[in-house]
């Protein structure tokens, strides 16, 4: 007796079977349209991803300076005759109220320090200090700043530094007397007639 034949099995072809309604298919295989949901998913997304690139390079709070010295220099007001040179800091961390920034200038005459402060207030965080009109004045001398930043109540030092500054020109090219007087910048009537008038 032969064995019975056996047959290979195939699956049926893509065409074999019912006949598939028109536009399913290509509905399915085609690109799906983006709605608002995934929008607004994928905005959160980039959103998140840029913040956690910016705490990444963001310095702590922590680690900085309750204040920074952003800059410094010497002032000649030639118009009337005045020098005068100072810094401005900006506080970077929280400190209570009232708290008091505390400048020792180095007076270029040769006398004692010029001390010049300022209270702390909730409207601001940039503050500048600088010295009353001075004398004496030399082209690229250093003199030495010192800064403190003294908390109100206890007196706790939060912040001291010592900075230098220097002038790129010295204080003999400023009148003796003022070449102005008054709101109006009118002439000096004191001055000699011979005295250029300011430009």
């Amino acid at each position: 007796m032969e064995p019975a034949p056996r047959y290979s099995q195939q699956r049926p072809s893509a065409t074999a079977g019912a006949a598939m309604p028109a536009g399913r298919g290509s509905r399915h295989r085609g690109a799906r349209p983006v709605g608002l949901t995934h929008i607004v998913i994928g905005a959160f997304g980039a959103l998140a991803v840029l913040l956690v690139m910016g705490l990444s390079i963001r310095e702590p709070v922590g680690d900085k300076p309750y204040l920074k010295v952003a800059g410094a220099g010497f002032i000649f007001n030639y118009r009337v005759a005045e020098v005068f040179y100072g810094f401005t800091a900006e506080v970077q961390k929280p400190v209570r109220n009232l708290s008091l920034i505390e400048a020792k200038f180095e007076d270029p005459a040769g006398g004692p320090p010029i001390r010049v402060s300022e209270r702390l207030n909730p409207r601001t965080k940039r503050y500048s200090l600088r010295t009353p009109p001075v004398r004496g004045v030399q082209k690229d001398r250093p003199y030495k700043v010192t800064v403190r930043l003294i908390q109100n109540g206890d007196n706790a030092v939060l912040f001291e530094e010592e900075l230098a500054v220097r002038s790129q020109m010295a204080d003999d090219v400023v009148p003796d007397q003022p070449l102005t007087v008054g709101p109006g910048y009118r002439r000096n009537p004191a001055l000699a007639r011979d005295t250029p008038a300011p430009q």
